[in-house]
């Protein structure tokens, strides 16, 4: 005997499908559209209640719920493997909606604009990596390009790569971007040099360099605004 209860046994009030249909996703909760994607709880508790306790301590921010692990997810009674996956992909899908709106304008003109393009890609990452934005003369993005992953010493980023990137797709203005996991947005030695090294590479090849942008999990470093560039 299954220990599960289905949407369609739980109380009228606490079916989220219906009230979707009835009055359009957005009339529903973070917990009851995550409820939907799990289909149903426990004895204990609806999908809906079990929801609300996850998000309850992700302090209700659904950023927090999408750095969780399967394992993490899978302490929850009520939650298997399968429903966890299900979360993580919800997750995954709403960071790339969000990433394809950055695109959809992609004009990189500010350290703002760079950190709300990249953001998406790097608030979950637990290890650094360096991307370079290649744009034309009008700000408009070219192209992105991861360039480093693991870290962003000068022995791990090739800035004749980055430079090649940028004659080969006709950019003449580009900007550097990395993460810090640690979620500190102080630049290291190792970001000072390289952002120097990037910096003569363009003024030879006469390529605007545009900012070395420094992002962390809902702020930035920007060497262009504090002057260092």
């Amino acid at each position: 005997m299954s220990n599960k209860l289905s949407i369609h046994e739980w109380a009228e009030e606490d079916r989220p499908r219906e009230k979707l249909m009835a009055l359009g996703a957005e009339a529903l909760t973070n917990a009851e559209l995550l409820a939907i994607l799990i289909g149903s709880g426990s004895t204990k508790e609806s999908a809906v209640d079990l929801m609300k306790r996850v998000l309850g301590d992700c302090n209700n921010n659904l950023n927090t719920l999408g750095k969780k692990s399967i394992h993490d997810l899978c302490q929850y009674n009520g939650i298997g493997e399968a429903k966890a996956i299900t979360i993580m992909a919800a997750c995954e899908l709403g960071k790339r909606r969000q990433r394809e709106k950055a695109e959809e304008r992609a004009n990189l003109s500010s350290a703002s604009d760079i950190y709300e393009y990249m953001h998406p890609r790097m608030q979950d990452l637990d290890v650094e990596e360096a991307w370079v934005l290649l744009m034309n003369q009008n700000y408009k993005l070219i192209r992105a390009e991861r360039i480093s992953h693991g870290g962003i010493s000068e022995t791990a980023v090739d800035v004749r790569i980055i430079i090649r990137e940028a004659v080969l797709n006709n950019a003449t203005i580009l900007a550097l971007c990395h993460n810090h996991p640690s979620n500190s947005i102080h630049p290291s030695q190792d970001d000072n040099r390289l952002t120097q090294r990037v910096k003569s590479a363009c003024e030879l090849m006469r390529i605007f360099f545009l900012d070395h942008v420094i992002v962390a999990d809902g702020c930035y470093y920007s060497y262009h605004e504090h002057g260092r560039i």
